[in-house]
């Protein structure tokens, strides 16, 4: 009678994971599909992009950061949150993401599982920030976990784009509120406008802002999940987030207007 095959290890469990990020930021299986060839295409990919954004962050002008007491006291405070944007505004909410990283704020930025998703983690590493490898569209289980454990555990601030990875555009997910509850932590919410800005033809309306920009970023005040809060309330939740983020870039487009 034939032997049954002998199961291939798991290399991590969750927890093991979640508790120390691993020296590439992806996971083991993935690092095995990366040729030589990806590997030097992704290194040069890298170093084009943070040159692009280096160029264009130096000669926009922010002229306004409303809020930014909310994330300094945090900081000052040695506390987490969970740090949450539309997906449209990476631009700017990762110039603000490194600023904080630089004046001493743990921060963690959730981006894809896929060895695809080495680009955007080795950035978020080079700006002093760590990748957490993850899908937001898993609300539940592993992913959770590992986001809980980022929070609670090692006590840095998680960054989630509130309607990503792939929309709908300005739909609020529930991820966030599960996780502020779990690690009974707040939300920052975090909104950005820029004049003249260009939307690209995606599905979350990209913003990028043109060389030479005004931009006006404004942080939320610290959402806490209300006491008594049950599962039911989720929804309404969600809802009171995505509409708080809305307010708060049309505040961000408000303060770019003439005279203001």
């Amino acid at each position: 009678m034939p032997s049954e095959p002998e199961q291939e290890p798991r290399e991590y469990a969750p927890s093991q994971r979640a508790r120390r990020f691993r020296p590439s930021g992806i996971p083991v299986r993935s690092q095995r599909r990366m040729s030589a060839g990806r590997r030097l295409w992704y290194g040069l990919l890298v170093a084009l992009i943070r040159l692009f954004l280096g160029l264009l962050w130096s000669t926009c002008r922010v002229t306004a950061i409303r809020g930014a007491g909310h994330l300094e006291k945090l900081r000052r405070e040695g506390q987490p949150a969970i740090i949450v944007y539309w997906h449209q505004m990476h631009v700017f909410c990762a110039w603000l993401l490194r600023r904080e990283a630089r004046a001493g704020m743990p921060i963690a930025i959730l981006t894809s599982p896929s060895v695809s998703g080495e680009v955007p983690a080795a950035m978020i590493r080079a700006w002093g920030m760590e990748p957490l490898r993850g899908s937001s569209t898993r609300a539940s289980g592993e992913a959770l976990r590992d986001m809980y454990n980022v929070v609670h555990g090692q006590r840095r601030s998680l960054v989630l784009t509130a309607d990503g990875p792939k929309g709908p555009r300005h739909e609020f997910k529930p991820g966030a509120v599960l996780l502020a509850r779990m690690a009974k932590v707040p939300v920052i919410p975090v909104a950005y406008a820029a004049r003249p800005c260009k939307r690209w033809n995606s599905w979350d309306e990209f913003m990028l802002p043109l060389p030479f920009s005004r931009v006006a970023i404004v942080i939320g005040e610290p959402w806490q999940v209300p006491a008594g809060f049950v599962m039911a309330d989720l929804p309404q939740a969600a809802q009171q987030l995505g509409e708080r983020l809305a307010a708060l870039g049309a505040e961000a487009q408000a303060l770019l207007q003439p005279g203001t």
